[in-house]
């Protein structure tokens, strides 16, 4: 091989590091999050919400994006742990939105399940303090202004906004 060609492999080679490097680094200095969260109806039209027990308000339940999971399993989780709801169809996609109050790289998608079902009634604990239904003119004083946003563009047909 001749200096010439080595000198290029060499460079080439530095390329690559440089590129991997660069990639790695910006995973750790502009993570973005990615979460889910479903808007569960049953029969009634009443909308499943949560109460967290480290946070004020009533939410659609749902939660961040794991390492290797996808949107769909990621929800099937956080329903399963939060309300003890198992899909039993697919949810459909109604929107992904960008959470700027949570942070700048922060998104959320939004699920519509309308067939599942629930295991048992969902106890209190360390994490949810109360799941339940509620009418969609009788939700809970607390309930959040995004969620209150999210349930009015999707059963309403209220504009859809990019923001959570």
């Amino acid at each position: 091989m001749t200096q010439q060609a080595q000198s290029e492999e060499g460079r080439s080679t530095r390329s690559r590091l440089t590129r991997r490097l660069i990639a790695f680094t910006a995973r750790f200095q502009r993570p973005m999050t990615l979460g889910v969260r479903g808007l569960v109806l049953d029969d009634q039209r009443r909308v499943l919400l949560v109460r967290h027990t480290y946070v004020d308000g009533f939410y659609l339940p749902g939660g961040g994006v794991e390492s290797g999971e996808t949107l769909v399993d990621a929800l099937k989780r956080e329903l399963h742990e939060e309300a003890n709801v198992l899909l039993d169809e697919p949810p459909e996609l109604f929107g992904v939105y960008f959470n700027r109050r949570f942070s700048v790289r922060d998104h959320v998608a939004l699920y519509v399940a309308r067939s599942y079902r629930i295991t048992e009634p969902r106890a209190p604990d360390r994490e949810i303090a109360e799941a339940g239904f509620f009418a969609l003119d009788a939700l809970p004083a607390e309930t959040t202004i995004a969620t209150r946003a999210r349930l009015a563009e999707a059963l309403e047909k209220a504009p859809i906004s990019p923001y959570w």
